[in-house]
């Protein structure tokens, strides 16, 4: 089981813990994609700022 699918299937789990029951799994792997991609994008914008930081 991939990184991915196991942090969509723990997004489940608390979903459903917290009473929200209308997001199929597919919705949940969209959001944790969604999410790797945004972490992603953030770690960069903070390594470029760092480079230039040391310029």
């Amino acid at each position: 089981m991939s990184v991915r699918a196991m942090l969509a299937k723990l997004l489940e789990i608390e979903l459903v813990a917290r009473g929200v029951n209308s997001l199929d799994p597919s919705d949940c792997e969209q959001i944790v994609e969604r999410l790797i991609e945004q972490l992603t994008d953030f770690e960069l914008s903070l390594a470029a700022k760092e480079i230039n930081n040391r310029s």
